[in-house]
């Protein structure tokens, strides 16, 4: 099977440049330089990984990649010049799998592409249903409930949420979960961990009577562990 990957950028000279080393690795590649266009070439092409630029025209880089985790979990690279951290919080919050600042290395881009795919490659062959107290975690259909009632998360929510329930009972630190959760190469906060934490205790374990499963252990990281609340 062809491997498709959509390129979006408002450089077009940019554009040519990711195509000739892409084209190398055998992927199919289609081009857009703007949000509309981008969104439209998405649903037509239905690619496998999408590398988007933030700064395009009419619908910028934050909304595309928003409207797109809104249908999709394919990988998304965000590829801009906006370096700040900010921004790459920010673009992670929002389900991008990796950041990539211009400019950069052609060779690094394919390689950080070729990891995103083997990664949601795994990704989709663990598919499997996990069964908690009031609690269901179905991978297959990226979807959560909580007493049968669908739970909205975000896209990094679900993903930390699902790591460390389908290793319930393991402790990781905050650097194992970003590069387990976030990718090897991510670039922010530390505390981005805390944040998620935190909101995944506010969505699961403040609205279920009797259990909870967010576990601190201090001086080393988190657990997920169904624990009587007596």
């Amino acid at each position: 099977m062809v491997t498709k990957i959509l390129v979006v950028d408002d450089d077009q000279n940019l554009c040519r440049l990711m195509e000739v080393y892409l084209s190398k690795e055998d992927y199919q590649i289609t081009i857009a330089n703007q949000g509309e266009e981008a969104l439209d070439s998405f649903y037509e092409f239905n690619p496998h990984l999408v590398i988007l630029d933030i700064m395009l025209p009419k619908l910028d880089g934050w909304e595309v990649c928003q409207k797109i985790r809104e249908k999709s979990n394919v990988p998304i690279i965000m590829l801009t010049a906006k370096g700040e951290k900010q921004d790459k919080i920010r673009g992670l919050d929002l389900g991008a799998d990796d950041y990539v600042t211009k400019p950069f290395d052609p060779d690094e881009l394919v390689a950080r592409v070729k990891a995103n795919l083997r990664r949601a490659v795994d990704t989709r062959e663990d598919d499997q249903v996990l069964f908690f107290p009031n609690l269901t975690i179905d991978n297959k259909k990226h979807q959560v409930k909580i007493k049968g009632k669908i739970l909205e998360l975000a896209p990094k929510e679900y993903d930390l949420l699902y790591f460390l329930s389908k290793n319930e009972k393991q402790v990781f630190s905050r650097e194992q979960l970003l590069d387990q959760v976030w990718g090897y190469n991510f670039i922010g906060d530390i505390r981005t961990v805390d944040t998620h934490i935190k909101r995944l205790r506010n969505k699961v374990d403040n609205c279920i009577e009797d259990y909870n499963y967010f576990h601190t252990v201090w001086g080393v990281g988190y657990k997920f562990e169904v624990n009587k609340d007596f």
